[in-house]
């Protein structure tokens, strides 16, 4: 079988409607910044966007994966990456999240994923499928994967892991606790002051 790489620039093409919508983000932040609050504020406001933004768009940009004789090696953007030998993926899935939002009524999210022995999980970057950026044959991309990982396991050694809290922890119901802790926790304190 051939080496798979899955790459995240191959994946993540911002079309020229994106790129203006995020322009147009900015040029709006600066300018109502700077007539409501000043150009310092304004300044660390633009700066604080860049510094959580650009990590983010840098790892998604440059992750990539590899599926080949010696596993599935898995890169986030920063360094070599680390291989996960056959042996120690004992799961091969899609994860599928619903989308909410403004892409609600688009479909779900989906990314391919590996389960290692010790009970991590793991998503390959450059192997998913969104409203969004869609990829190409994603079905038989992961398709593939599952068949260098069946033919490089035994039987035996493939075992589905069983369903965890924590897969029933979607990004929307993260955001909604998280938002209430922050409700909760910005109450108290503005109560303790008064």
């Amino acid at each position: 079988m051939n080496e798979l790489v899955f790459r995240g620039k191959d994946l993540f093409r911002p079309s020229k409607s994106h790129l203006a919508t995020a322009v147009a983000f900015l040029v709006l932040m600066v300018t109502v910044g700077i007539a409501r609050s000043g150009p310092v504020f304004t300044a660390w406001a633009f700066g604080t966007v860049l510094v959580v933004f650009l990590p983010v768009f840098y790892s998604s940009w440059r992750g990539w994966s590899r599926v080949g004789p010696e596993g599935v090696t898995i890169c986030w953007g920063f360094g070599a990456g680390r291989t996960y030998s056959w042996q120690e993926i004992r799961w091969v899935d899609v994860r599928t999240t619903k989308a909410g939002g403004p892409y609600a009524g688009a479909g779900p999210t989906r990314a391919a994923r590996i389960f290692t022995t010790g009970g991590r999980r793991r998503a390959l970057p450059g192997l998913s499928w969104s409203p969004l950026y869609p990829t190409a044959d994603f079905d038989v991309k992961v398709r593939q994967l599952r068949d260098w990982w069946e033919s490089s396991t035994e039987e035996a050694q493939r075992v589905e892991p069983v369903k965890q809290f924590r897969d029933r922890l979607t990004p929307t119901v993260v955001g909604i606790v998280a938002f209430v802790l922050i409700m909760v926790v910005g109450w108290f304190v503005i109560a303790s002051r008064y």
